[in-house]
């Protein structure tokens, strides 16, 4: 698969946005150009054929009124009289004989040629009635119209009439346009995909500098570089910040982790060392001794026991770290969670006094597995009974917010420095290490219980003084359906 995606042809993003906002500007604008240039040429063609229209009728109307059959001498005294007196309808038959977008042909009532205006460009069709037509001319299509003449007087056919229109004009603006269009719709294309291109450097510049990043990291993953915020306020500034995010945690992570391997190795070189001492000195001389043969197996013993609860603290803690994806759906009533640990403490230390408040009046589900809240629970009464000193004393409330619960855990013994305070949720910490190792603690217990209870998006705090005891709090949601149970 590795193969595969290496092979590809790589391609830039930019390259697709530009590629993406040329086409798109081409197809946009090719359908508008489109739509206006059919609709101008249309314009101007109906143009072109209502001028052969008029022309075709002002024409045969005027040759009526001669109201004789057709010849070159009455066409030409109705154009040019000899007694020099100008006919009414000179003008318009000179304007539509001189037009240069019109070829007249004038023919007899016996089909014969009498007046033409230029060569003709199709042959002549003698119809009965008026028709106007598209017909194929040299270079491309003209319009013809043909139509008979009619005597005003007596409506006795005197002639043929026929007018073709050469189009030229059109045409020529036709070409013009479609050059027009034809180069705006270039420029588009380019000006679009080249706008595309610098926008897409402008606004996927967080990208390259992610890219960058990723490539530093890949190479150090334990290198602090981060990606630079954008100013402006959108989805890659969004995504810029939850990748900064991300490299925090992940290095985070991987200190923790380098942290986790060497407390590890530490925790376990004391008591392997004791042991492997204790072995050797029984395999030199002390085995024939029984009283350093049991010291020693006593010794064997605590520290093998010291080293599997290290152990299982650590599955503990590596579970802790899943509870999202292992126990994400699992709900519990807190009120039932609490009263039990706090019974079992009471039977479990009669010499502690051990108070609860509750003050819930109504059951309170919350988004937890009940075993994970009573190993918390567990490992925060546990830490409150062995650090007590003379004041052997409990407490334990539970409350509601607004839409959380409060569970409050505090002791009366040895507090915790302010130093402190902030490590003391870090693995294998312990504020006297000595004192701690003597009451068989590990430093995970805190560890644990903070990862547990930020699996169900909740939170632990801790409030404490030196020598006056110490205060956990956790704060976790309410289900607000509590027959999802």
């Amino acid at each position: 698969m590795e193969e595969k995606t290496s092979n590809r042809r790589f391609i830039s993003l930019k390259l697709k946005w530009a590629f993406g906002t040329a086409v798109g500007s081409l197809v946009v604008f090719f359908i508008v150009a489109m739509a206006m240039f059919s609709s101008f040429t249309q314009s101007l063609f109906n143009q072109e054929r209502d001028l052969l229209n008029q022309g075709m009728t002002n024409i045969s109307r005027q040759l009526g009124r001669i109201n004789q059959p057709l010849t070159k001498r009455n066409i030409s005294n109705a154009i040019d009289p000899a007694d020099g007196h100008v006919a009414e309808y000179q003008r318009p038959i000179v304007q539509e004989l001189s037009d240069g977008h019109l070829i007249v042909n004038v023919y007899g009532r016996d089909r014969q040629p009498i007046l033409s205006t230029g060569k003709s460009i199709t042959k002549p069709t003698f119809t009965s009635r008026r028709q106007v037509k598209m017909m194929k001319g040299a270079a491309h299509k003209v319009i013809v119209g043909q139509q008979p003449i009619y005597a005003q007087r007596d409506h006795r056919r005197i002639g043929y009439l026929q007018v073709e229109n050469k189009l030229n004009a059109y045409y020529q603006n036709y070409d013009r346009l479609r050059l027009v269009v034809i180069l705006a719709m270039c420029l588009v294309v380019l000006a679009s995909g080249l706008l595309g291109y610098f926008l897409s450097m402008m606004f996927l510049r967080p990208l390259g500098e992610i890219h960058d990043t990723v490539k530093t990291i890949s190479k150090d993953p334990t290198k602090n570089v981060r990606v630079p915020v954008p100013n402006h306020n959108d989805e890659l500034a969004e995504l810029t910040t939850m990748f900064n995010e991300m490299l925090d945690r992940m290095q985070r992570y991987i200190e923790q982790q380098s942290q986790f391997v060497s407390d590890v190795s530490h925790e376990l070189r004391t008591p392997i060392a004791i042991i492997q001492g204790h072995l050797d000195m029984l395999d030199r001389w002390g085995k024939d001794e029984p009283e350093v043969r049991d010291d020693s197996i006593r010794a064997c013993l605590i520290e093998t026991k010291r080293m599997k609860n290290l152990v299982q603290e650590m599955l503990d803690l590596s579970r802790a770290e899943q509870v999202e994806i292992n126990f994400r759906d699992q709900k519990t009533v807190v009120n039932d969670v609490v009263h039990q640990v706090f019974n079992n403490f009471k039977m479990l230390y009669p010499d502690f006094h051990f108070t609860l408040d509750d003050d819930l009046n109504e059951s309170i589900t919350v988004n937890i597995y009940r075993d994970h809240l009573e190993q918390v629970l567990v490992i925060l009464c546990d830490n409150a009974v062995k650090y007590s000193k003379e004041r052997k004393e409990v407490h334990i409330s539970l409350s509601r917010g607004m839409n959380t619960v409060e569970i409050g855990i505090q002791d009366f013994g040895e507090g915790i420095p302010a130093t402190d305070i902030d490590k003391v949720f870090d693995r294998f910490y312990r504020v006297d290490k000595a004192r701690s190792r003597k009451k068989g603690g590990n430093g995970l217990g805190l560890s644990i219980a903070k990862r547990l209870i930020e699996g169900y998006h909740g939170s632990i705090t801790l409030e404490s003084s030196l020598g006056a005891g110490s205060l956990f709090r956790i704060i976790l949601p309410i289900v607000e359906d509590p027959e999802a149970l």
